[in-house]
């Protein structure tokens, strides 16, 4: 007897639920009550969807038939009566097909029978290239591919019911202003939906995530009018002004507070002995989970979209935080659509170059082959708009209808033309793509990667790279050098093992210890210059750093991390972005930077094997007293512990080994290890 898996489950076409799901996801921004789509291409999913499968069954079986849209089921190839709910498929090898059509919600089947039942071995095609001759015989068929699901695991759940969990939550202060409005305070930034019990007539609301933002009724940067038996969509905010209007009261002011559910069991953690650093990697962790949506989404408040450059941050932090790799692989398949290929990723030239680096990140943390396989069809043709788009020196130039981000920069600097950084970035996705397609044995492919990334190396070192000031040039434009030097491609050539030890060193004493670079004032970006810092051995100069930065912000009131922060910014001057007196994200998932420096180089876990099949850790105190953490893998944690005399690790699995300084140990499973400093 031939069966399917033991659990039947809802399936569907690879990527469609992240497609729609993130169409909903992505326009749920407004910007004082008006509503805000994203700025790039939106696809939708495929209509009508084939399922199959091939069964051998002892004794006949009797299904249940639920689907998503409407459908048709064929038997061998034999059109069935109808859209049965229950179904009778006799002894004997047997093909089931069903096709799929709905046009509101990602067509999805779920069967469930004695041994026939629906999971990830069934196949799926949107393609229909059939034809019929004379004789009404049909000929050809799709392109199928293994269906998708995921914990959809009843009839009763759809898909399409998919949401994050609530919790009512009351406010922590309420004020009665001498404008005749209530701000009412909920303690911290929060996000979800506010209720107004008791309703009669209508209320205007103001949210702030300060309390200068929620009473600034003309500047605010989300607002609501909320008549009696409506309901609100929902919000982030820390403070909401409520003004009643003529003849109108309510009772009481609630909110669901709306989040993704993890488990606590499988989590990070850190403490040591510097209880700012506590408080800072606290509230980094709960930036993580504000930000940890359907999606990992950028900030709650303003753009409520998903961006590639935000979200790779967000996956390697979830790595050492919550290890949510669902959430990733949604957020994977939601950031690149469907074929064909009109765009960058986001629009943004930088943000198409993460989006290829973060497979690779997700490969190396969980060794998820299926993934790659999965998504090696769109790599390639994203690859294949990229390179449809180089120089004649085979570069990335930034076109005309390209955006060129890098980061939000306090100093002049050109973006347009052939930059170091994106060539840096490119030579690290070409790489990305030849690692894949070894992986799934495409050897012409790999080998064609291979060259092209060897040649844009060999390129962008000739063109950007100075042996006299041991640091790479800005960019090209119109065949001039921009001679300009950040911190930037310096600091990515480190990361990325770009250059050999030697030009590294010189690269960081030249370049980033040199206090005449300009700085870099955004969490974005300081999470590569701390982590390149960091890769160098630099921990004792990144903890002030880190203590300097983000506790900067805690003593400025802060409940979240920021989107930017310069400390020479003073009072509502923190509050201020892109020309509006509010319009920064106080509540920004680049702004959780310190639960990746920490884990990955502080606890200094890190994988050597896709998935954690051999793993290291180098634990470095970095002036730290003592610490103690746990980083969640896919076989369990590691758990580590350290002070100057001494370190501790226990592992759950994997092939670990222990590394200070030259000293190496093999890590025992399930057996606690300690070595003597």
């Amino acid at each position: 007897m031939q069966a399917s898996g033991n659990k039947a489950t809802w399936i569907w076409y690879p990527g469609d639920f992240e497609v729609w799901l993130g169409n909903i996801f992505n326009n749920r921004r407004t910007e004082r009550g008006a509503m805000f789509p994203p700025f790039w291409k939106q696809d939708s999913h495929w209509p009508t969807v084939e399922f199959s499968r091939e069964f051998v069954l002892d004794t006949e079986d009797i299904i249940t038939i639920a689907c998503e849209g409407q459908f048709n089921l064929a038997l061998d190839g034999k059109l069935q009566f109808g859209q049965p709910h229950n179904f009778t498929v006799p002894a004997g090898k047997h093909k089931l097909s069903l096709k799929v059509w709905n046009q509101a919600t990602p067509p999805a089947l779920f069967i469930e029978g004695k041994t026939i039942k629906t999971d990830s071995s069934w196949l799926t095609t949107y393609e229909d290239k059939i034809w019929i001759d004379e004789n009404g015989i049909a000929h050809g068929s799709g392109i199928y591919v293994p269906a998708a699901s995921w914990n959809f695991d009843s009839i009763d759940t759809p898909p399409s019911l998919y949401q994050l969990e609530r919790e009512e939550r009351r406010p922590v202060y309420s004020y009665v202003m001498a404008t005749d409005g209530t701000l009412y305070d909920f303690g911290r930034e929060t996000f979800g939906y506010l209720k107004v019990n008791g309703l009669k007539g209508s209320v205007r609301i103001y949210y702030g995530e300060s309390r200068e933002e929620a009473l600034d009724k003309e500047c605010c940067e989300t607002l609501d009018v909320l008549h009696e038996g409506e309901t609100l969509g929902s919000k982030a905010f820390r403070y909401v002004y409520i003004e009643t209007e003529e003849g109108s009261s309510y009772d009481e002011i609630l909110m669901d507070y709306e989040y993704a559910p993890y488990d606590p069991q499988r989590s990070g953690s850190f403490l040591c002995n510097d209880n700012e650093l506590n408080h800072i990697w606290e509230v980094a962790a709960y930036t993580m989970d504000l930000t940890t949506r359907e999606f990992f989404m950028d900030g709650i408040k303003r753009d409520r979209w998903t961006w590639s450059g935000d979200a790779i941050q967000s996956y390697l932090m979830n790595y050492y935080l919550r290890f949510d790799t669902e959430c990733v692989k949604r957020t994977v398949r939601q950031l690149r659509g469907k074929d064909p290929v009109t765009a960058h990723v986001n629009t943004i030239m930088d943000y198409t170059f993460y989006w290829f680096k973060s497979i690779a990140d997700y490969y190396s943390y969980t060794g998820d082959l299926d993934f790659i396989r999965e998504l090696y069809p769109k790599m390639v043709s994203l690859m294949d708009y990229v390179l449809g788009r180089t120089n004649a020196d085979g570069m990335a130039d930034g076109q005309a209808d390209d955006w060129i981000f890098v980061d939000w920069v306090d100093f002049p600097m050109q973006k347009r033309g052939t930059l170091a950084f994106e060539q840096i970035l490119f030579w690290k996705a070409l790489q990305t793509m030849e690692i894949c397609a070894s992986l799934l044995q495409h050897e012409d492919d790999a080998e064609r990667y291979r060259l092209l990334t060897e040649r844009l190396h060999a390129e962008t070192k000739d063109y950007f790279y100075s042996y006299d000031l041991c640091a790479y040039r800005h960019a090209y434009l119109n065949g001039h050098l921009n001679e300009q030097i950040t911190k930037f491609p310096n600091m990515f050539a480190i990361l990325y093992d770009f250059d050999s030890d030697k030009e590294q060193q010189q690269i960081l004493e030249n370049v980033l210890q040199n206090p005449d670079i300009d700085p870099i004032t955004t969490p974005y970006m300081r999470f590569y210059e701390l982590a390149a810092l960091c890769k160098m051995g630099k921990q004792d100069e990144v903890l002030p750093e880190m203590k300097a930065y983000w506790g900067g912000m805690l003593r400025e009131g802060a409940t979240t991390f920021w989107e930017k922060y310069n400390p020479d910014d003073h009072g509502t001057e923190h509050l201020a972005m892109y020309g509006r007196p509010y319009g920064k994200s106080l509540c920004h998932a680049w702004g959780a930077s310190p639960i990746y420096i920490i884990g990955k180089f502080f606890l200094g876990v890190s994988p050597t094997k896709a998935g954690y099949e051999e793993y290291e850790v180098r634990p470095v105190l970095g002036g730290l007293e003592w610490m103690e953490g746990e980083v969640p893998t896919p076989f369990g944690k590691i758990r580590i512990k350290m002070n100057r005399h001494e370190v501790t690790v226990k592992s759950d699995g994997g092939k670990g080994m222990l590394v200070v300084g030259n000293r190496r140990v093999a890590i025992p499973v399930n057996q606690e290890l300690k070595m003597k400093l």
